[in-house]
């Protein structure tokens, strides 16, 4: 049966195939949204709208942008709620964009920027060809996988360790409270870029001596950002590789790490960290678990994001499981935090 047209008003029919459209034209266009961000993180604004309301030729002399160009993207930046105009032709920043401004807590602004520059952005334009041959598109987008163009474009790279740092940063605090340090005398943050995980632990547990191990690239990084915590006289900075060998440690945390790569590597990696194990201790695995097909939630579309730019994935804890057993632990707990990612212990033994 269908619905009555009356007074001329669409059916029901009819306003649910515009519904249907609005939102698909939302999801298409996606991307600009993601590149209008990109440019409001790389010009600034959020910085020079926190001091003051501004005109958009005032914020084009700061940001050393094109007056009409800018007027345009405050015009878009408007319809996203990202900023308001008063009656002077002013614009003022909402809550909404104070989340790319530099230095605040839970600051956006250099996951905004990775996710619009090259090493995120190209790969997913072969985005087509990842699902059909199941594999990165990194390599035909940029020449080299993500790590070595990190390598060779250190700006970039330097902004995807402080991304990291910056989804740490929301997570960090409920995760001290959440691992129990008391039978820990040293905590190993493995792959931990600037080691704001460990610094977490460190604060809460005042006894608790900490190891940053990543790759040499961010040695002086983690000493500085360790000195800036006021830790560093607990602290030992450590490169080198986890496929290698992985300092010893009571507690081994491991956090958005096994998500980067293939089963295979997840076990080398995972097997490393068990040799690296004191007696009694035990691995943390902080990871964002897949749920049932359907569910609502960020993952799958991390998983996607994974599949263009990565060798890795997210899984179900049945496969962390599987992980764990190649590399001779099992899991004992999951804590689920507040944010989609969720606390994976596990020991040494079958």
């Amino acid at each position: 049966m269908t619905s009555e047209v009356t007074d001329g008003e669409p059916s029901q029919a009819q306003q649910q195939a515009m519904r249907s459209t609005t939102r698909m034209m939302s999801m298409i266009t996606g991307y600009w949204v993601t590149q209008i961000l990109r440019t409001v993180a790389e010009l600034g604004v959020p910085d020079h709208l926190a001091e003051r309301p501004l005109t958009a030729g005032e914020l084009a002399e700061r940001a050393g942008s094109d007056p009409e160009a800018t007027f345009r993207l405050l015009r878009a930046c408007a319809a996203l709620e990202l900023v308001e105009p008063d009656d002077e032709a002013r614009f003022t920043g909402t809550p909404l964009l104070d989340t790319l401004r530099t230095g605040v807590p839970h600051s956006l602004r250099d996951i905004a920027l990775v996710h619009g520059s090259p090493g995120h952005w190209l790969p997913w334009g072969h985005f087509p060809q990842a699902v059909r041959a199941g594999v990165p598109q990194t390599g035909a987008a940029l020449g080299m996988d993500i790590w070595d163009h990190y390598a060779a474009n250190p700006v970039e790279g330097e902004r995807f360790f402080s991304s990291m740092t910056e989804l740490t940063a929301g997570l960090s605090e409920e995760v001290a409270r959440l691992i129990d340090t008391g039978d820990v005398s040293v905590a190993v943050d493995v792959g931990g870029a600037n080691g704001s995980l460990l610094h977490a632990l460190m604060r809460a547990d005042d006894t608790l001596r900490g190891v940053v191990f990543d790759l040499p690239a961010v040695e002086e990084t983690a000493v500085a950002e360790a000195e800036k915590a006021g830790l560093l006289g607990r602290t030992t900075v450590v490169g080198g590789s986890f496929f290698d060998s992985v300092p010893r440690g009571d507690l081994l945390l491991l956090k958005a790490v096994l998500h980067n790569w293939d089963d295979d590597s997840c076990v080398k990696i995972l097997s490393k960290c068990r040799e690296a194990l004191n007696p009694g201790g035990r691995i943390v695995v902080v990871e964002m678990p897949l749920g049932p097909v359907g569910q609502p939630g960020f993952a799958p579309l991390l998983d996607l994001d994974m599949l263009a730019v990565l060798p890795g994935r997210e899984r179900e804890l049945t496969a962390y499981d599987a992980l764990f057993a190649a590399a001779g632990l099992r899991r004992t707990k999951v804590t689920p935090t507040r944010s989609p990612q969720s606390l994976i212990e596990a020991v040494a033994g079958p």
